[in-house]
């Protein structure tokens, strides 16, 4: 039996009793009047503890429940939820449960204003955690600003997070586009040397970011050919028959997962097997077996080549989440987003841990930016008072026989250069509860 099953079944035999204190606690904290910001008592920092209750510390987000991007991302928030289940089993975070109000947008930035406006004026809570999307947080960034919440690891790997002047109190999670492009075209160039390489994308900042990568490690002239597409349009026979007719070798993608499977079985469709490259956001591969059924997709996708930043495969974290989601999570599909969710979760708990004992927002942001964060990711946080952006590298995965897990291939980008890194993955302490 492993100490994380342990520690799993204690949780479980939990008195009644507590899970009915705690649960009063809710009730009561959801008809009281806010809390008022904090006085700053004797060894204390006045500050905004808005959300915060002497039991519980409630957060929310915005997400795609439904809509067109629900099938590649709902399960992220529901892993992350399961996860402060499990937290709060343990105690929680200097004795506070973490309550998380999840607000479906459907991807659809108008929804995303009108339940980050409820999240915050009616539910009051303490911070955004992980919106999802670069056009839906982008339509609220200016508001939560203007209202000093905590926007903490926006669920995009758009630099709009890392604008420390402009917004002190967002911080992106993902890395960037311009990271991940840079990587898959420096390993493209490193393993590939004389490969055409291509791409296809977003015709957004998604695109527009990726595309900047990869000309920072292949050069402005770099690419064979470059074509775009609209999330709206579910047709990208055009694009695929303009990369063929290209004679792409490689061709990398700026693509959510939807878009990913429908390339690959496009291109196939047409009798055409490229060496695909992905960015992390299209890359997971339990979901594009989802997409693709579970005979063809092995076929397809031998090799399949992307970019990931967080555990994967056999690794200590992704065990100990994997009890998490059969105890808590009912036991749903685990895939990249299980993983993703709950390690969004874990580092929240590391920032709230390190506000201290009496958490304000002002504590928390600077918690953040302190440069303290561990995370679990396979290089160091990069936040800091000058940087906002969470991981400024990516390790290089493949799929083989149906495992994708990391090659021998790091790369980071720093002052506008592409390089190769050591991998420095985080062990696993504490059963993953910050403070214990």
């Amino acid at each position: 039996m492993s100490q994380q099953s342990s520690t799993l079944r204690s949780a479980a035999r939990r008195t009644g009793g507590l899970i009915a204190a705690s649960a009063l606690a809710v009730s009561l904290a959801a008809c009281s009047t806010p809390s008022a910001p904090a006085s700053g008592g004797e060894g204390e920092t006045a500050g905004d503890s808005t959300g915060v209750t002497d039991t519980t510390v409630t957060i929310g987000t915005h997400t795609p429940l439904t809509g067109p991007a629900a099938a590649g991302y709902s399960s992220i928030s529901a892993a992350t939820n399961a996860y402060f289940d499990y937290l709060n089993d343990q105690g929680g975070v200097n004795g506070r449960t973490i309550e998380y109000i999840v607000k479906d947008d459907g991807y659809n930035p108008a929804n995303s204003q009108t339940v980050v406006r409820e999240l915050v004026q009616q539910d009051e809570v303490f911070a955004i955690l992980n919106g999802l999307g670069t056009a839906t947080h982008q339509s609220v960034l200016d508001f939560l600003d203007q209202n000093s919440v905590p926007d903490l690891f926006v669920a995009s790997g758009s630099t709009s997070w890392n604008q420390p002047e402009t917004y002190p109190n967002t911080f992106g999670f993902n890395a960037d586009y311009v990271v991940e492009g840079a990587a898959l075209g420096q390993y493209a160039a490193d393993e590939f040397p004389d490969a055409a390489v291509c791409m296809l994308g977003q015709d957004d900042d998604f695109g527009d970011e990726f595309l900047e990568g990869l000309e920072m490690a292949l050069g402005a002239d770099g690419l064979t050919e470059v074509q775009r597409y609209s999330v709206s349009n579910q047709d990208v026979t055009a694009q695929i028959g303009a990369l063929q007719a290209a004679g792409c070798d490689i061709v990398t993608l700026a693509t959510i997962n939807g878009f990913t499977a429908l390339a690959v079985g496009t291109a196939a469709q047409l009798g055409w097997f490229p060496q695909w490259f992905a960015s992390s956001s299209g890359a997971d591969y339990p979901t594009l077996v989802g997409y693709l059924g579970e005979d063809v997709a092995p076929k397809l996708l031998q090799g399949f080549t992307g970019t990931n930043y967080l555990p994967m495969a056999d690794d200590e974290w992704v065990e100990l989440f994997r009890e998490i989601n059969t105890e808590y999570n009912g036991d749903a599909p685990f895939d990249g987003n299980t993983i993703f969710g709950m390690s969004v979760g874990y580092v929240f708990a590391e920032a709230l841990a390190a506000a201290g004992e009496n958490p304000t927002r002002e504590a928390l942001i600077e918690a953040v930016q302190s440069g303290d964060l561990v995370g679990n990711g396979i290089l160091p946080l990069a936040f800091g008072p000058d940087s906002h952006a969470a991981y400024l590298g990516v390790g290089i995965t493949t799929v083989d026989q149906g495992v994708q897990d990391y090659v021998d291939a790091t790369y980071e980008v720093r002052d506008g250069s592409v390089s190769s890194v050591d991998r420095q993955p985080v062990p696993l302490s504490g059963a993953a509860v910050p403070g214990a």
